[in-house]
């Protein structure tokens, strides 16, 4: 029982929410309930999610050794010693041949995007994760990837402007991430951050400030373009044919997806307390399930979006 409880904690499960960003081609171009659309998602759903769980195992190899210096990562299965090496790393490969075979169910794109993101992680692991704001920008490719790893199984696009939230959102979470990962480790006592973390010793807490300042400034921004620029244009509703739509009032016209704004100005915001006042931010999917009111923000969010898209908008 110890052991399995230990694998699964090798695996983050926890951390496969990220994975549901690959649903957004279908969601924002209104495919949602359009099975042919969506089945080839879902499969490439649970291909990351194998992918994703394979480098989680690979990064806590080569980071053995750190992690047992960290005042929380020591804690994982291969750094307290739960789990042999081997039979971790013999799961890492079974779960990268699943996550291919999934994704030949899907096309030779998807096969090759799961590649390139098995690649970036496995560099990142051994090498980049130590290089001061590539560091950064690998963190963020990991969610931009699952995004567009949603266009390519699906074969419907988003438009520009959210793309751009995509990357500015996944730029803002990862510097969340190292902010939050500095502030944990400059109360470290005995350990210099540098033998943990080299890249961390390049940032200062006012620098990752600005880093984050811009990024949700960014997403703020594009988002907010991205209701107002694309879809959907208004209710456009005739109250079952009896009054045509021609007749209704301006205030129905409205482009009432930009209601969506509230709640991610809101989830921005809170995410912003919780890094600098809760000091949390280092494990996005943690934050997201402790904090109530931010989960209860991107319910609602979501909530609102198909609302508007699939039962408000023509």
């Amino acid at each position: 029982m110890k052991k399995t409880y230990s694998i699964i904690r090798l695996l983050r499960p926890r951390q496969w929410i990220k994975n549901f960003a690959i649903f957004a081609s279908v969601v924002f171009t209104g495919e949602l309930f359009n099975p042919l659309a969506v089945n080839p998602v879902i499969i490439g759903f649970f291909a990351f999610c194998a992918a994703s769980s394979a480098s989680y195992i690979i990064n806590d190899f080569f980071d053995v050794k750190k992690d047992r210096l960290h005042p929380t990562k020591k804690y994982r299965p291969l750094a307290h010693g739960d789990l042999d090496i081997r039979l971790a790393l013999i799961l890492a490969l079974s779960l990268i041949f699943v996550s291919l075979w999934l994704s030949f169910l899907i096309n030779i794109s998807f096969v090759f995007l799961i590649l390139i993101y098995l690649f970036i992680q496995f560099f990142y692991s051994k090498l980049l994760k130590g290089i001061a704001v590539i560091d950064i920008l690998t963190i963020a490719l990991g969610y931009i990837l699952r995004v567009i790893a949603g266009e390519v199984a699906s074969g419907y696009h988003l438009p520009v402007w959210l793309i751009l939230t995509t990357i500015s959102i996944s730029l803002f979470l990862a510097l969340g991430k190292r902010r939050s990962e500095l502030t944990l480790l400059s109360k470290t006592k005995g350990e210099n951050i540098s033998s943990i973390r080299a890249s961390l010793s390049h940032y200062s807490d006012n620098l990752l400030n600005v880093y984050i300042a811009i990024f949700a400034t960014a997403t703020f921004i594009s988002y907010s373009l991205f209701t107002f620029l694309e879809n959907p244009k208004g209710i456009l509703i005739s109250f079952w044919g009896v009054i045509p739509p021609e007749l209704l009032p301006g205030f129905f016209q409205r482009k009432w997806l930009m209601i969506t704004i509230i709640p991610v100005v809101y989830g921005l915001m809170r995410y912003l307390q919780d890094i600098y006042e809760k000091h949390e931010g280092e494990s996005p999917e943690k934050v997201l399930f402790s904090d109530k009111p931010l989960l209860a923000t991107v319910v609602v969010w979501a909530a609102l979006v198909v609302l508007i898209i699939y039962f408000i908008s023509p």
